[in-house]
């Protein structure tokens, strides 16, 4: 496929994602917030799309976390559709938001390190690594603060915004998650992603 008809169906798939997504919602405010990610980043990707086009990867990557935060912000977090995995599993909590907190980390991983390695002269090695898991613990970081601004904003508890479920240490191992994330992905992904880096001119990633 084509990359510019796999991103013109990355695209299209996206609109009955969100109608599904908004669509019986359990929060009204908290839906919005919960997507506002989202909203922030596919207006700039559209205007972008022409000047500074990311690999396919990354859109991919973009793709994947927008759509499980549709499916977060549908169901809430303090209460999605993988409850019937903690039954079956007998585990102590549902744990969809330790997956999109991993995404945090494992998806902007690769986007950061792509805006570092193509927009300043930064090279591939550890001190890339290190800048980009920080930047990616950071934005967990702040992430954080939002959430808790949201809470206060819509007057919902912690357990209810914020899928904390009763732990007092929800933060910390969210943040720790986002941590564990984006050094996987980058161990796992670095490689292919310099490969189609070099496709688009990036010679430094070819050394």
């Amino acid at each position: 496929m084509r990359p510019e008809k796999l991103h013109l169906f990355l695209l299209l798939s996206l609109v009955p994602a969100f109608v599904w997504s908004r669509y019986g919602a359990k929060g009204g405010l908290d839906w919005w917030i919960q997507v506002s990610p989202i909203i922030v980043v596919l207006p700039v990707l559209l205007v972008t799309y022409l000047r500074f086009r990311l690999t396919p990867m990354a859109y991919i990557l973009i793709w994947i976390y927008a759509i499980v935060l549709l499916i977060g912000a549908h169901y809430n977090y303090a209460d999605p559709f993988f409850n019937w995995l903690k039954e079956a599993l007998h585990l102590k909590r549902n744990n969809f938001d330790r997956l999109c907190h991993f995404l945090q980390g494992f998806i902007p991983a690769i986007v950061v390190r792509e805006l570092l390695l193509r927009r300043t002269r930064l090279l591939p090695g550890k001190k890339l690594f290190f800048i980009v898991v920080s930047i990616c613990m950071a934005a967990s970081a702040l992430f954080e603060v939002l959430e808790w601004w949201g809470a206060v904003i819509t007057g919902r508890s912690s357990s209810s915004f914020l899928g904390t479920q009763g732990d007092i240490w929800d933060t910390q191992k969210d943040m720790l998650i986002c941590f564990i994330g984006s050094i996987v992905s980058l161990l796992l992904l670095a490689r292919m992603h310099n490969r189609q880096l070099a496709r688009l001119g990036v010679d430094k990633v070819k050394k």
